[in-house]
């Protein structure tokens, strides 16, 4: 989870820049072309009233309280990882979450942009930071992306390391700054070596299924998922959905403000967080007596 706000302050007053130039950039850093043909990527939303973008938050989901943030911080443009329009919107009203924040950036003249899997293929994009926590003696796209020039670009990575999987998950949990869930391949232990690591940001169960793999690293997947990946031999850490992604947003900050040579100010989300924490359990003992009758 990120503590408190990033915000790149070369300039004293940022000079801004106009919503078609920092969108061009945006797409010449991730092209669209790289998205999943399922996905809703690219400029959702374009303000009537056009302005120069001075200010933009980035965040991994736009939730209410993360479009509360913005409006408070007076931004002209929102950058979110998971598009918050992604089904067909037949009316925008008050009734519905998601029509709420659309409603709220028509409202305050906020541009919204969501790049989602281009952002996952792009080399240097989400699955390389997630990647970052290992210590990688090789690396390639799962499925590389044809006809693409750029090497290395492509859907989930394939990794040979030399790591026990207690030192992976060590370094897992503090590349990400939170918890990770472990579900051990039958016959691993804390102390079995691993010399090749899936990985896919996100939801990877299908991505990744069938690989072979003695540990993969995802977001999240389902129960009966879990144990296909560990009766066939692959351990499998969770991270929760979308803290498998939130960090590369402190990567990319820096290398936005590069891309727009300062023009903008870039503010990274306070109120973005995943939705899962894991609870303190409490004990029996620890229980509050009841007083004697």
């Amino acid at each position: 989870m990120l503590r408190g706000v990033t915000s790149l302050r070369k300039m004293s007053s940022s000079s801004g820049r106009k919503l078609t130039a920092v969108v061009k950039e945006l797409e010449n850093f991730a092209p669209l072309s790289l998205a999943e043909k399922w996905d809703n990527v690219g400029l959702l939303i374009e303000p009537h009233n056009e302005r120069d973008v001075k200010k933009i938050l980035l965040t991994n989901d736009l939730t209410e309280p993360v479009m509360k943030e913005a409006v408070e911080k007076q931004v002209e443009m929102i950058i979110s990882y998971h598009p918050p329009i992604f089904k067909p919107l037949t009316r925008i009203t008050k009734s519905n979450w998601k029509e709420r924040v659309v409603a709220a950036c028509l409202a305050n003249s906020i541009a919204l942009y969501s790049p989602h899997t281009s952002w996952d293929k792009k080399t240097g994009g989400v699955n390389d930071w997630l990647a970052q926590s290992v210590t990688i003696k090789s690396i390639r796209p799962l499925i590389p992306e044809f006809g693409c020039t750029e090497p290395g670009t492509g859907s989930g990575r394939l990794i040979e390391t030399n790591m026990t999987i207690s030192q992976l998950v060590e370094a897992l949990q503090h590349h990400i700054e939170n918890d990770v869930h472990v579900a051990l391949a039958v016959g691993h232990d804390s102390k079995t070596l691993v010399r090749t690591v899936g990985i896919c940001a996100g939801s990877g169960g299908s991505l990744l299924r069938g690989i072979q793999a003695d540990t993969i690293i995802t977001g999240e997947m389902s129960h009966h998922e879990l144990l296909e990946f560990n009766h066939n031999g692959t351990t499998v850490l969770l991270c929760n959905h979308s803290n498998s992604e939130r960090g590369f947003l402190r990567m990319f900050a820096p290398k936005l403000g590069e891309l727009l040579q300062g023009a903008c100010q870039i503010l990274i989300s306070e109120k973005d967080q995943d939705p899962l924490v894991t609870a303190v359990r409490v004990s029996v003992s620890a229980a509050p007596k009841q007083a004697q009758q």
